[in-house]
């Protein structure tokens, strides 16, 4: 079969469009080469066709009517790079319809609509790449779906969001409380004005879903996922983690253990010794087990022009070789169809270790209300921190525990709540151990 050009239009022209459009532009020759035929950048769609991106554009190649991508004949791969929920889901759903492949970086659209694009793909007899919707330049979903295929994935824990990461970096090496630590973040371009979804879990929990439907054939279940983010946590957290040996992250997480698989988002204790304790700044990590493979780690930047732009530059080229060797649709994914054996776990039901912190009246018998009402409700303490009396009646009292149901903890901690002896509100941190 003789190989033909591809040609490709890019609707939305911001960070990472322009990063596509660049690589896509500079290194056509390279690309050609690797590919074995010509990949041409034909069009380029954005409301905004005067500001200047840095990278000088063939005449007439930028538009402002995205329908002069969809509508031509000529273009086999939309690239839809706007974001948010609409336009771009309609935008991508009628490119499916007019027989072309798309490309997206949307991990909100797929996370939330996502059962809705592939089924239309799978309709239509084309593709949908989205390697760049989850953690920028790390090849994750390409891992998942092509290289890890011949195992049964037990397990994933990633930090998949670079603002978080920042701010929680800058807290522990530094010592600056939350705010300060979200004003520098934004400041140096690394937060947005609003930072709800990165620093609320919300962007980490829209690239778990992706994440957990590849690995586990859990179809799309972002609200299904629990979700809580940095906000509540202080440097006084920050200083007893590593005073006891362990380093908070942000982490999302899925697990499965027979029938039921876990998904959740949340700030995380991790011994200061696990490899992800290390991963620090806007960088992003994803930790993978496997049954066959073992523990695996990939890491790199997760997020930019370029990192990104080459996520999406690598799903293009994929697919334009499909299409040139007639293999469109050679990669299954199982978790378009859904698996009716697996159930995902209330987080009421989830197990794990605990870090507790109370703000306690310093006087004899404290300690032992509050380490009577964890028992009963079956929580073990496996260690203690009771800080020195001061000035102030209320000192902090720090408790560890084994491992303990959700459930028990949060009703544990709502009966210590009403103790005349513990002021202010309880705080718990879920601790994952090494082998548990």
């Amino acid at each position: 079969m003789m190989s033909r050009p591809v040609n490709i239009g890019i609707i939305g022209f911001g960070t990472v469009g322009t990063g596509t459009a660049r690589i896509l532009l500079q290194k056509k020759r390279e690309l050609e080469e690797r590919a074995g035929f010509p990949i041409i950048l034909k069009r380029i769609a954005d409301i905004d066709i005067r500001r200047d991106r840095g990278l000088r554009l063939p005449k007439g190649m930028l538009v402002k009517d995205y329908r002069e991508i969809v509508d031509d004949p000529e273009i086999q791969i939309v690239v839809e790079l706007i974001g948010g929920i609409s336009p771009a889901k309609e935008i991508i759903v009628e490119a499916i319809r007019k027989g072309k492949h798309v490309v997206t970086a949307n991990k909100a659209l797929l996370a939330t609509s996502g059962h809705t694009i592939f089924n239309a793909a799978k309709r239509k007899g084309v593709e949908v790449g989205f390697e760049a919707s989850v953690a920028g330049g790390i090849p994750i979903i390409k891992i998942i779906r092509e290289s890890l295929v011949g195992n049964n994935i037990q397990s994933i824990f990633g930090i998949i969001n670079g603002t978080s990461n920042y701010i929680l970096t800058k807290m522990t090496k530094e010592g600056v409380d939350f705010s300060t630590a979200l004003r520098d973040a934004q400041r140096l371009g690394y937060a947005e004005a609003d930072p709800t979804l990165d620093i609320g879990g919300i962007d980490s929990a829209h690239k778990l879903a992706i994440l957990a439907t590849l690995a586990f054939g859990i179809p799309f279940s972002f609200k299904k996922i629990y979700t809580e983010g940095i906000t509540g946590l202080s440097q006084l957290d920050i200083q007893f983690a590593e005073e006891l040996g362990y380093t908070i992250k942000l982490l999302a997480i899925s697990k499965q253990k027979g029938r039921d698989v876990e998904m959740r988002v949340h700030p995380t204790m991790l011994p200061s010794g696990h490899i992800l304790s290390n991963v620090g700044g806007v960088y992003n990590a994803v930790f993978i087990e496997g049954d066959a493979v073992g523990q695996c780690l990939f890491y790199g930047r997760g997020a930019g022009e370029m990192p990104t732009g080459g996520a999406v530059v690598s799903d293009i080229v994929d697919i334009a070789r499909d299409i040139n060797s007639g293999a469109v649709g050679r990669i299954r994914d199982i978790g378009i169809a859904g698996r009716s054996d697996l159930r995902i776990k209330g987080m009421e039901d989830i197990l794990s270790c605990y870090y507790l912190r109370f703000y306690a009246i310093d006087k004899p018998g404290v300690l032992s209300k509050i380490s009577g009402i964890l028992g009963s409700f079956n929580i073990s303490i496996k260690s203690v921190i009771q800080k020195e009396r001061k000035k102030e009646r209320a000192v902090p009292l720090v408790m560890m525990t084994h491992t303990a149901r959700e459930r028990d903890v949060v009703n544990a901690l709502r009966e210590i709540k009403k103790l005349s002896v513990v002021t202010g509100r309880p705080v718990y941190i879920r601790v994952e151990e090494e082998g548990e």
